[in-house]
């Protein structure tokens, strides 16, 4: 059999996944881009067989692009790569390809692989199976609870605003704690009826619920401690790096960080990268205001920290300013210099790339 009868036999072919909540849509298109077919599957773990099994009837598959891994495609990217499929995530089309090629689920199945055919999308998703994937779960449940104690506290201190002079005289200054503690302690009437005694059973009620969450808050705490310190001890050791901002960085580097290519691509995905600013005469560079937002939010505490306490860092700083950079300008290339740091430790971690041998 000659090698071309071989390749007429086997043909290789790639892979398009357009992700839905109920369905996916799957197109296979061959190694030199013709269409070859599209079909539509559940989302379920039988689904996701049957894509697998009728993307691999037409030929040797190379790849699969998969439009939204880290949200309806997270499920389907883990079983095609525990299946031994490369997977590559594939952003969905601009606006202008979408106003001249129209939008439909076959239309935006074939660009996803023809995205990942041509080499224009080629990034790893995250692997969403260790240590990382358990920290940003609790992460996003505590952002909520977070989210939740800051509207409880604005309503209390709302409603008492509006409430009787004497209730208000009674809680006026009082810290948020101390505040939160007074209104817990409320005893109304069975009197409903009486607006003041309404008020005072509304306050008690957003008051305990702020206990509650506070108390939630206090156990992913703890929880997400334990996680971060077994998951990357020497991330913490370094200088204004804690549990929240640590957590942070490695949820942005995912289980699997050696998908990033280096140092700089880990500043760019976390907003740290500098993007050139000269115009005329003036030559300078800004901060990347792309990537991942609460990464860069996690590196703008850390510099904070360290202007604050660190003394090295505050060196810089002086010597920097002296030298005419501005404050946004030194914020950028300390955002920078951290980003460097959290990457050289990421990449390093035994107990991340133990955990990816492992599962």
């Amino acid at each position: 059999m000659t090698e071309r009868e071989g390749r007429a036999q086997h043909p290789t072919v790639v892979g398009g996944v357009d992700t839905h909540g109920d369905t996916h849509h799957a197109a296979v298109v061959d190694e030199v881009g013709r269409h070859l077919a599209d079909h539509e599957f559940p989302t379920t773990p039988a689904g996701y067989r049957r894509l697998l099994a009728w993307l691999r009837s037409f030929g040797r598959l190379d790849r699969v692009g998969v439009e939204g891994t880290g949200a309806y495609g997270a499920a389907l990217a883990r079983m095609l790569a525990q299946a031994g499929v490369t997977v590559v995530e594939v952003d969905r089309p601009d606006r202008k390809v979408r106003r001249s090629k129209g939008k439909s689920d076959p239309v935006d199945a074939y660009a996803a692989a023809w995205a990942a055919l041509s080499g224009r999308a080629a990034g790893t998703p995250k692997s969403r199976t260790g240590r990382i994937e358990a920290i940003r779960t609790l992460r996003v449940t505590r952002r909520g609870a977070v989210k939740a104690r800051t509207q409880e506290i604005n309503q209390l201190r709302a409603l008492l605003l509006t409430g009787p002079a004497e209730l208000r005289e009674q809680l006026r200054g009082l810290a948020t704690a101390a505040l939160v503690g007074a209104c817990a302690r409320l005893r109304p009437t069975v009197d409903l009826a009486d607006p003041r005694q309404a008020l005072k059973a509304a306050l008690r009620r957003l008051a305990r619920r702020h206990q509650q969450l506070s108390a939630e808050i206090a156990e992913l705490d703890a929880d997400l401690a334990a996680l971060v310190t077994a998951a990357a001890p020497d991330l913490l050791d370094l200088p204004g790096v804690g549990v929240e901002t640590a957590g942070q960085l490695l949820t942005t580097a995912g289980d699997n960080p050696e998908r990033l290519r280096s140092e700089a691509a880990f500043a760019h995905l976390c907003g740290a990268a500098p993007i050139p600013a000269s115009s005329g005469r003036t030559d300078r560079h800004r901060l990347n205001r792309g990537g991942d937002r609460w990464a860069n939010c996690a590196l703008h505490t850390i510099a904070l920290s360290r202007l604050r306490w660190h003394e090295p860092t505050r060196a810089y700083a002086a010597r920097r300013r002296h030298q005419g950079l501005s404050t946004k300008e030194i914020m950028r290339c300390l955002k920078r210099l951290i980003a460097r740091q959290v990457h050289y430790i990421i990449r390093r971690l035994p107990s991340i790339n133990q955990a990816l041998m492992t599962t």
